[in-house]
């Protein structure tokens, strides 16, 4: 491969595919992770995640020498920096890997080049890495380009919407702006929407957090239901008849690395402010727990009924249909907690889109639902829609997988 163009650090979820998308314009690429599996994985013209299209696009990239991988980044025009930007156990954001990648490429920055931030980040961290960029190289002050874009893509869609979803861009001043507006344009066939960087982070963050409050309204719906002993779903239904009601569908949680994740950075700098925001984020955790006591209920009740332990399959560990990304899925905490309280009842794991996991052992799903006495959906795979379940089944469903369920049947949640 010529001298890259690209700079990309980060190879997962989004930067991968976002170094494919670029590298299929032609352009040279030089992706980095600090993983050598990942590295030699995509420098083998394979990939390490599950996306479609994902595949052959890497592939072709690589056969066509405009895309390879490293650990360690190169001299480029353009960098960009898509690393994880996790919280940390008082929900504080974390933004140590977004420093640790900037810090890598500090020394090859050179006059004109742009550098751009796609993590999901709080409020004023391109500034900060600015700060960080000049105080090592005060000599590139007002010579390089500096910029925020988020990636607003949906996981199982990604190749498509990198292309066709809208982009909000924010410099550290206008100049910047139009430079990362130039560079995405090449590429992106969405409006390109200029504003400023800490514009630019806040939107990504109000974005998550608006769609968290609304699946947490759904989510309490589902509690207030089962006390009430009226189905979440048929309500949910009739009420979105109304022409100016659009409730979203409950489940076992939230999960992922966007709505799970960002509202708490809004809630860590602004705790005062963001009362809607933060409830909507104890209500989402909530309701994860209260599907795994539901769970243990069920148990109890089996071996009431029966005289013996049932065997128990749970459905799915993804946090969201037909995806392998388990980052912060409430149904593997659910999982977990359920197999924290165990008492020798077998437990069938269910996930049709990973073939191995390094904590449970997976279960075939035709198998699980045939051997289970206790069927537990906590994500609406499309496997899971067409199955014939026997009639001396217990279904828990918590995602909707089967909104028809009878009370007498089963539950649903």
């Amino acid at each position: 491969m010529n001298k890259p163009n690209v700079v990309m650090v980060g190879l997962g979820y989004i930067g991968l595919p976002t170094a494919a998308l670029i590298a299929q314009n032609k352009t040279n690429v030089h992706g980095v992770d600090i993983n050598p599996k990942v590295v030699e994985t995509i420098n083998a013209g394979k990939i390490h995640i599950v996306e479609p299209e994902l595949d052959q696009a890497v592939a072709n990239a690589v056969k066509q020498g405009y895309l390879r991988a490293a650990v360690k980044p190169v001299e480029a025009d353009t960098y960009l920096i898509v690393v994880p930007t996790p919280f940390t156990g008082n929900h504080e954001p974390d933004i140590s890997f977004v420093k640790s990648a900037t810090q890598g490429i500090i020394p090859l920055l050179k006059k004109g080049d742009l550098y751009i931030i796609e993590s999901t980040s709080p409020i004023g961290t391109t500034e900060k890495m600015m700060d960080l960029i000049f105080s090592e190289r005060p000599e590139l002050e007002g010579e390089i380009y500096i910029a925020y874009c988020p990636e607003r893509v949906l996981p199982g869609n990604v190749m498509y919407e990198l292309v066709h979803n809208d982009r909000v861009i924010g410099g550290v001043d206008e100049r910047s702006t139009e430079k990362a507006v130039s560079f995405y344009k090449d590429f992106i066939k969405g409006d390109l929407h200029k504003t400023n960087a800490r514009t630019a982070e806040m939107c990504k963050l109000v974005e998550n957090s608006s769609r968290d409050v609304q699946i947490a309204f759904a989510n309490e719906l589902s509690l207030i239901c089962d006390r009430a002993g009226i189905n979440v779903w048929e309500l949910i239904s009739l009420a979105n008849k109304h022409p100016r009601v659009t409730i979203l569908q409950p489940g076992s949680g939230v999960g992922g690395h966007c709505i799970a994740v960002d509202p708490y950075f809004i809630v860590a700098d602004y705790p005062m402010e963001s009362q809607i925001i933060g409830k909507a984020r104890e209500i989402n955790n909530y309701k994860s727990f209260w599907c795994a006591e539901k769970v243990q209920t069920a148990k109890l009740e089996f071996e009431l009924k029966h005289g013996r332990i049932p065997n128990i399959a749970l459905m799915g560990l993804a946090f969201k249909p037909n995806i392998d990304d388990l980052r912060e899925s409430p149904a593997k905490y659910i999982a977990q907690k359920v197999l924290q309280n165990s008492n020798n009842e077998q437990y069938f794991i269910v996930e049709p889109n990973i073939e191995e996991h390094n904590v449970f052992k997976l279960t075939d799903y035709r198998d699980a639902v045939e051997k289970a006495d206790i069927i537990v959906f906590l994500v609406a795979h499309n496997e899971f829609k067409d199955l014939k379940i026997a009639d001396d089944k217990v279904v828990l469903d918590f995602c909707g997988v089967n909104k028809g369920l009878t009370a007498n049947r089963s539950y649903a949640f």
